[in-house]
């Protein structure tokens, strides 16, 4: 079974992913993806503010990424991954609503369910290294 939050962020994913590969206007892909995700007001407010947050960073998010999979160029990362790693990196850098090790254990569970077969793998240890900035 999925918790709200979990799902939330899978919906934060789905909006990231969407406005990566179209370009769509951030506020109508969450509007629509928010209208279909059955989401408690909180947890709707929570993907607003997490998908906010990626977009607000995502520079610097982008340039961590860079930095600790160097191998990767972010333009060659799957559209999947570079958007579970751009979510939790907000939350581990920008935010201190949950943990480093909860951020870390949801993408891997993010990565498990929407990436491919080494998704996990590559994601935590991503997320690993850049836990190291996290002040907190």
């Amino acid at each position: 079974m999925t918790g709200p939050r979990r799902k939330a962020r899978a919906i934060a994913l789905q909006a990231l992913y969407e406005m990566d590969i179209t370009r769509h206007e951030g506020g109508e892909v969450l509007d629509r993806l928010l209208s279909e995700g059955n989401l408690s007001a909180d947890n709707s407010a929570f993907v607003r503010q997490l998908v906010g947050q990626v977009v607000q960073h995502r520079g610097e998010i982008d340039r961590n990424i860079q930095q600790f999979a160097p191998t990767w160029p972010i333009e060659q990362l799957s559209v999947v991954d570079r958007n579970i790693l751009r979510l939790a990196i907000s939350e581990i850098l920008f935010d201190n609503i949950v943990t480093v090790k909860v951020a870390i254990n949801e993408a891997v569970e993010l990565a498990k369910k929407f990436g491919g077969e080494s998704s996990p793998k590559f994601v935590n240890g991503v997320l690993g290294s850049v836990s190291a900035l996290a002040r907190r």
